[in-house]
C-alpha cells in the first residue's frame, strides 16, 4: 500500500458493497450513557433545553416557566416541567489484535481488498484482514453518524493508531493504520487495557477485535479495568474456519506463531476434543463479557462480516430501545 497521496485509499477496497447495505439501516448504539460536547445520537445524561423529549417531572417552586407543558395543565390543573435529554456523539475506539497469531488464514485473499501486511506474500485472507475489514465497516458507519473514532493496533501494548476523531476523511488515516501495521509478538491484556484508558478519559465504546486465545483470567483483568472507568464494550471474536471447525483431514506438523513451537499431529484423532475445547473457551468468553454487561459476537473468517455486525447492531438498538421506555 502505498502512501495515501499518490495511492487513493479507496472505500470499495476495504468496505464490500453487500456489507454497507446490510448495515444501512443500523446506527451503532452505546450501552453506557455516552458524553459529548457535539449534538449526535446518544443519550446524554445532561438535561436541559435539548433534543429529544425524554419526561415530565411535576414544577416545583424556583422552577423557571419556560418549559411548563400548558397542554398537560389543562388537562389536569397541575403544572409540570418538561424535560429533555440531549444527545451526543459517541466516543468510539477500536483495537485491532496485531499479534503474530492474526497472521493465520487458509482462504485466499479477497478479489478487490486493498490489502494488508498480514497477507502480503501469503495470498491468504488472514484473521487481521478480516478484523480490518470489521473495523472498517464500524469506522465509516460511526463517523456517517459524526462519532468520534480513534483506532489502535495491539500486541505487547498499543503500539500504533490514530487519535479519536469525527471528520469524514479521518476514514483514510484508519484504513491506512491497519493496512500497514506488520503482525508480531503476544497480546500483553493488562497493558493494552490501562494504555487503551490513558488514550480514552472521556466514556468510551470499545470494539475489541482479537482470536481471544489467551488464558481468561487475562482477558477478565482487561475487561474489569474497561468496565471498572464506566466505558462500554464489544467483542468480536475473529477466528478462521478452521480454528472452529478443525475439519482437517491430515497428519501433519502445527507450528504455533507466537513461540509455541511445533508439535506432530492427526487432526483426525483430536477433532472431537478440539471442538469440545473451543466451543467451551467461546461460551466461557460470552459469559466473561455478559457478566461486565458487554457485547460479543464470533467471525468466521470465511463469511461475510456484514451479516454478523448488521446483528450486532440490530441487538444493541433493541436493548436502546428498552432503554428508552423505562
Amino acid at each position: 500500500m502505498g502512501d495515501g497521496a499518490t495511492t487513493p485509499l479507496r472505500a470499495e477496497q476495504y468496505l464490500a458493497p453487500e456489507t454497507l447495505a446490510q448495515l444501512a439501516s443500523f446506527e451503532l448504539r452505546a450501552k453506557m450513557v455516552a458524553e459529548g460536547a457535539m449534538n449526535g445520537h446518544h443519550i446524554s445524561p445532561r438535561q436541559g433545553a435539548a433534543v429529544e423529549f425524554a419526561s415530565h417531572r411535576q414544577y416545583t417552586s424556583g422552577d423557571g416557566v419556560r418549559h411548563l407543558d400548558w397542554k398537560v395543565f389543562a388537562r389536569s390543573d397541575k403544572l409540570y416541567i418538561k424535560q429533555y435529554q440531549q444527545e451526543t456523539n459517541l466516543n468510539l475506539a477500536i483495537l485491532v489484535d496485531g499479534s503474530a497469531s492474526m497472521q493465520y488464514g487458509t482462504l485466499l485473499t479477497k478479489t478487490g481488498w486493498g490489502g494488508t501486511k498480514a497477507q502480503q506474500g501469503t495470498n491468504r485472507w488472514t484473521k487481521f484482514d478480516h478484523a480490518t475489514a470489521i473495523a472498517a465497516a464500524l469506522s465509516f458507519l460511526a463517523l456517517s453518524q459524526r462519532d468520534r473514532v480513534g483506532v489502535g493496533v495491539f500486541g505487547d501494548g498499543i503500539r500504533v493508531g490514530v487519535r479519536r476523531s469525527s471528520s469524514q476523511d479521518h476514514w483514510r488515516s484508519v484504513v491506512r493504520c491497519l493496512s500497514t501495521e506488520p503482525m508480531r509478538g503476544v497480546v500483553n491484556w493488562t497493558k493494552v487495557a490501562d494504555q487503551a484508558l490513558s488514550q480514552n478519559h472521556d466514556r468510551t465504546l470499545f470494539v475489541i477485535l482479537s482470536d481471544f486465545l489467551s488464558p481468561l483470567d487475562q482477558i477478565r483483568g482487561a475487561l474489569a479495568r474497561l468496565r471498572h472507568r464506566g466505558n462500554d464494550a464489544i467483542l468480536g471474536v475473529v477466528l478462521d474456519h478452521e480454528e472452529i471447525d478443525f475439519g482437517m483431514d491430515i497428519e501433519a506438523p502445527f507450528e504455533g506463531l507466537e513461540g509455541e513451537g511445533i508439535l506432530s499431529i492427526d487432526a483426525r484423532t483430536i477433532r472431537d476434543a478440539y471442538r469440545a475445547t473451543m466451543e467451551q473457551h467461546l461460551q466461557a468468553l460470552n459469559r466473561l463479557a455478559r457478566g461486565f454487561t458487554f457485547d460479543s459476537a464470533v467471525f468466521d473468517t470465511h463469511k461475510s462480516v456484514g451479516p454478523v455486525l448488521a446483528a450486532l447492531l440490530a441487538r444493541r438498538e433493541a436493548f436502546d430501545r428498552r432503554r428508552s421506555v423505562r
